[in-house]
């Protein structure tokens, strides 16, 4: 194992947990891995792959983050993998299914597992590890719950049930055991890791207003070392900020969302990687996937929906063990953005209603729902999130042969999930105005105990700001616009 991490990877050593989850692999067994964001996932399947015969399946959730992994392993020189997603052309996919077998390595989404004929000719190889990135998205009770993920283990089965790892940075005990049963796996070995991460130190900072929340983080920026990341939950406020950030002499900064083209998108990450940028102003489509050692701080414009999400975001800092900065800035009403948010993904009782009487109109839409998209779309006001609920709850739906008035379940279902994430939010706005250590209650909250004593812990139990500031680390340049005359006008739209 040493020797080819050293020759393919160039690592002289494994990091925390590594070691123990591509053993258990090497062993044959199932195996369920929560390492935390910055440990290296992604090395435990891809050694692996090189050690055993056959080709790896990795299943993943964002286009961004598979492709990040293709490029990372072609810099290591493989040329024997893919991203069998709606990236590519028909004429590529048809291409690339007539030569799956000559592939080391296969990223592919959960809704492309849907595909007969792609699921025909996966069937066909000699699967060596079957991987399930960021496995949480299986679990109901998860943050970042993907219907499609459910079907993942009937895919499993149809594929002979070959070897499987499921990975995540975090999941509740509930998780975990949703993530078992789901993909068939309950004798799996599990190495469970914490979600701790000592060398980040975690501030909260309370302001009155928006424009004392950019004041409070400007006067950081001035003083901080870099580089780091900016995470936003809106792209306007990405766009503006990064503007304002130019405007006060933060020359090497960009902005950074899924509104973005795709070679914009990588030039900006690859600009970021090798120090031409000092700072992204990002929303949450920004950071999986990315692997870069020296960030050293986070900072949180706005309220993230959830602890999990913040950890994982706040985990892309001090991948090199240096001393990190975690900060979130909150204004009294900060939650109902992501409140609002939670909103905008589920579908609502009014949307799900218009359905119900379309498709009594129209009922031969329900079995032929693609044919009909636009129509059902515009009908009940869908959003393209809205749209993949309706179209994953009706493929079941139609393979169970339950009729169109099995909406009435679906209006349960979005209830339940609402329900799930207004706790999620609770849970992350408790965390906000707690009193004790935030460190503590994090560790909790994933059934952990704090059992060290951490030096600039947090805010509540003490942080020495100097060290993670360094006088004129960026250096404001002299601009002659109004900033604040801007700002103002950014908050107003």
């Amino acid at each position: 194992m040493e020797k080819m991490l050293q020759k393919i990877f160039g690592y002289s050593s494994f990091r925390k947990g590594q070691r123990e989850t591509i053993s258990s692999i090497l062993s044959g067994n199932d195996t369920v891995a929560m390492l935390p964001t910055g440990t290296g996932k992604s090395l435990c399947y891809q050694l692996p792959g090189y050690m055993l015969e056959g080709s790896v399946i990795v299943v993943s959730p964002l286009l961004s983050l598979m492709q990040d992994q293709v490029d990372q392993l072609m810099m290591i020189g493989e040329k024997r993998v893919i991203a069998f997603n709606s990236f590519l052309s028909y004429e590529e996919k048809y291409r690339a299914l007539h030569q799956l077998n000559e592939y080391k390595f296969i990223f592919t989404s959960p809704e492309m597992l849907k595909s007969v004929s792609f699921i025909e000719r996966l069937s066909k190889l000699n699967i060596a590890l079957f991987v399930i990135d960021e496995a949480h998205c299986i679990s109901q009770w998860g943050y970042d719950f993907r219907p499609d993920y459910l079907k993942i283990g009937e895919v499993r089965t149809r594929l002979g049930s070959p070897l499987t790892l499921a990975l995540t940075a975090t999941a509740t005990a509930e998780v975990k055991q949703d993530i078992k049963a789901s993909l068939a796996i309950e004798n799996s070995n599990e190495f469970i890791y914490s979600v701790d991460r000592p060398n980040i130190a975690l501030l909260v900072e309370h302001v009155n207003s928006s424009q004392e929340k950019m004041d409070v983080m400007l006067d950081y920026l001035r003083k901080m070392k870099g580089p780091g990341i900016i995470y936003f939950s809106s792209k306007k406020m990405a766009e503006r900020t990064a503007m304002v950030l130019k405007e006060q002499g933060f020359g090497d900064v960009m902005a950074y969302h899924g509104g973005l083209t795709q070679e914009n998108r990588k030039l900006i990450q690859q600009q970021f990687l090798y120090g031409q940028l000092d700072i992204i102003c990002a929303t949450s489509a920004f950071g999986m996937g990315i692997n870069k050692d020296n960030l050293r701080f986070v900072i949180h414009f706005h309220m993230p929906m959830q602890l999990e999400s913040y950890l994982q975001e706040i985990g892309r800092a001090g991948r090199d063990g240096g001393n990190s900065l975690a900060l979130l800035l909150y204004a009294a009403g900060d939650e109902q953005l992501p409140l609002q948010l939670a909103e905008g993904e589920l579908l609502s009782d009014i949307q799900i209603d218009a359905l119900l009487h379309w498709f009594s109109q129209v009922p031969e839409g329900w079995h032929q729902l693609s044919a009909y998209e636009s129509e059902v779309t515009a009908i009940a006001g869908l959003t393209e999130t809205n749209y993949r609920l309706l179209k994953s709850f009706n493929d079941q739906a139609v393979a169970d042969g339950q009729g169109y008035d099995s909406l009435l379940t679906l209006k349960q279902m979005m209830a339940n999930q609402y329900n799930v994430k207004r706790k999620k939010i609770n849970d992350m706005l408790q965390w906000i105005y707690s009193s004790a250590c935030r460190r503590k209650k994090i560790l909790q909250y994933f059934d952990e105990e704090l059992t060290i004593k951490v030096d600039n812990c947090c805010d509540i139990c003490g942080i020495d700001v100097n060290n993670f500031t360094i006088s004129n680390h960026l250096e404001k340049r002299e601009v002659e616009s109004d900033w604040e005359k801007l700002l103002a006008e950014i908050l107003i739209n």
